[in-house]
């Protein structure tokens, strides 16, 4: 059976609408909890798929949480392999840094909420993540924080707000500083655990955030799936080539 890694940050981020179609997939899924577990226990060459998951924390206070330099350290080893690797959000920004980029705080703001995408220089490399870039197309987006496109990345999508909001790198690493793993029955744990970044964020209300995941969410969870079918679909086709690589 094929193995998919989940690093977690933390315990209400976690692999949402992903996690079902993984084991369709045939991938067991394990659980690593950044911070409690200890990367050191594990190879970063080892699992068939690496998924590093969101957070509230930034990859730029090193000092306050010092794990995040053996992530970032484990990343750049698996990303130098070629091997599958997704980051959502936080986990974006980590493979970013993971190939040296700058990682920041957003000079436009935070950016919570439902917003489109744009396609990117590349998107025509990534078919299945059309559906995610239509013009009416709403992706839910949480960070305030935003990196610079790794020298040798791909640029897949952009939003009106930040330029770089997906990346791919090599065959098979893809960044997506949005969250399309995000299911509308994950909304409320959302809003309880981000709960005093939404009192103290502008121009965003408990009220609008729950509103807006009612009326763009199930479009959105349909478009979704249709993503991650292709992303899963084109994972099985080369796994052949990074596993003999």
């Amino acid at each position: 059976m094929k193995t998919a890694l989940a690093l977690r940050h933390v315990a209400f981020e976690d692999l949402g609408q992903l996690a079902p179609l993984l084991a369709q997939h045939g991938y067991r899924v394990d659980y690593l909890d950044i911070g409690v577990d200890s990367l050191t226990d594990c190879s970063p060459l080892d699992a068939d798929l690496v998924v590093v998951l969101g957070g509230p924390i930034a990859v730029y206070e090193l000092e306050r949480y010092p794990y995040l330099r053996a992530e970032i350290a484990w990343l750049r080893a698996r990303l130098l392999e070629d091997l599958p690797t997704l980051g959502i959000c936080l986990g974006a920004q980590l493979m970013a840094a993971a190939l040296h980029a700058r990682v920041y705080p957003g000079t436009a703001g935070k950016e919570i909420g439902w917003a489109c995408l744009q396609p990117g220089a590349h998107a025509d490399e990534v078919p299945w993540m059309a559906q995610l870039m239509c013009a009416d197309m709403r992706v839910l987006q949480w960070h305030g924080d935003t990196f610079d496109l790794p020298t040798g990345a791909r640029h897949l999508a952009c939003s009106d707000r930040y330029p770089n909001q997906a990346f791919a790198w090599g065959r098979h690493g893809l960044a997506l500083q949005f969250h399309p793993e995000f299911d509308v029955r994950m909304a409320e744990r959302w809003l309880i655990g981000h709960a005093h970044e939404i009192a103290h964020t502008r121009n965003i209300s408990l009220s609008g955030l729950r509103a807006d995941a009612d009326r763009y969410g199930q479009r959105f969870h349909r478009a979704s799936q249709q993503f991650w079918q292709g992303w899963l679909g084109s994972l099985a086709q080369t796994r052949g080539h990074y596993r003999a690589a």
